[in-house]
């Protein structure tokens, strides 16, 4: 276990005010269209049904569900650097950025992309609740202009100097469709060799295998892919120790290898930490909860924690959110103190 008191706990997540963060990669727009059944029209040129939306909701999705937690957080100042499209739902995403006090200077508009978007339409039934039928998506379906790119590339260089750590957020699986291309992920692994002192933590839904010089934060299956060991099922303790010794191997930096219900295990060098997960009662929503981990732990190292220290963070900060249903949630400075309190409680018995 950590040995975390609550008033170093405090001290660390006040000083969240005065830290600033990069989150670099894929911004995404989620839109949700709730749609009432009941007032369903025949088209005129088609005769099919006409849905008719009564609400939306739109909100920052992929790393702007990680803008959001930093937010919520109270981290300082949040630069965003990606790409968009020339289009109305990128004007959608930046106003929700925005709102959230986001800087976004560096997120670039690319008039050859879309801005991807996840639209969801949800059914409204009479007793209040929604079910989702149906998604839309909207993606690019070929790779950057050499032209963005080194854009995207200065972009990323200069915000070096300008913040005290670095989150890169690669949501697209293909590894040529996304902000993290190729080109991109090796400038990324240079910063990394370049300032080992800097927190700078990738998340990768599928190339987390391709990073070196950075912290990586796979989940559990991605993190047996990428070390590759075949497990089938939960992974226990000892496997967890070592898929996270062969990646920290590869990348020379910290490993954070998320369990789901079990917690998170932590490799630093040679240490090795599992960190329990806090189990919640009721329903509970795991959609957002990998952001929300991440947004716990960046801010927590910038501002002096140990690694074991941060990855409790990152873990309270998701056994907060994961109790928000139906909405990608996020943790507060009082939530995550009072759930402290409790992580505490349970497995401290001293």
């Amino acid at each position: 276990m950590v040995n975390l008191t609550a008033g170093r706990f405090a001290e660390i997540l006040d000083s969240f005010g005065d830290i600033s963060l990069a989150v670099i990669g894929d911004y995404f727009l989620d839109k949700y269209l709730i749609i009432d059944p009941d007032l369903a029209e025949p088209s005129v040129e088609t005769g099919l049904d006409a849905h008719q939306v009564v609400a939306k909701r739109i909100s920052p999705g992929a790393a702007g569900t990680v803008v959001a937690n930093l937010h919520a957080l109270g981290v300082g100042l949040i630069k965003a650097i990606g790409v968009t499209g020339c289009d109305g739902e990128g004007f959608e995403l930046r106003m929700g950025l925005q709102q959230w006090g986001a800087d976004i200077i560096g997120l670039m508009e690319d008039p050859g992309s879309f801005t991807p978007t996840y639209t969801k339409p949800m059914l409204k039934h009479s007793d209040g609740t929604e079910q989702e039928i149906n998604r839309i998506d909207i993606r690019n379906r070929r790779p950057l202009s050499k032209r963005t790119e080194d854009i995207l590339i200065k972009r990323i260089r200069a915000c070096v100097d300008e913040v005290d750590g670095i989150i890169i957020a690669d949501q697209v699986a293909e590894p040529d469709l996304g902000v993290i291309s190729p080109r991109v992920r090796e400038v990324i692994c240079q910063l990394g060799a370049k300032r080992p002192a800097t927190p700078l933590l990738v998340d990768s839904r599928a190339n987390i295998g391709q990073f070196a010089n950075v912290i990586i934060k796979p989940n559990a299956s991605e993190g047996a892919r990428a070390a590759g060991q075949d497990v089938g099922g939960e992974i226990s303790t000892d496997q967890a120790a070592e898929i996270t010794r062969r990646l920290a191997e590869r990348t020379g930096r910290t490993v954070y290898l998320t369990l789901g219900h079990n917690g998170i295990a932590v490799r630093d060098g040679d240490e090795f930490t599992h960190l329990p997960g806090y189990q919640v009662a009721g329903p509970i929503d795991i959609v957002g909860a990998g952001d929300s981990t991440t947004a716990g732990i960046v801010p927590a190292l910038c501002a002096g924690a140990s690694a074991a220290d941060a990855g409790l963070f990152g873990n309270l900060a998701a056994s907060i959110t994961i109790q928000q249903i139906g909405t990608t949630g996020t943790a507060a400075p009082e939530q995550m103190k009072a759930r402290f309190a409790q992580y505490q409680a349970r497995y401290n018995k001293h």
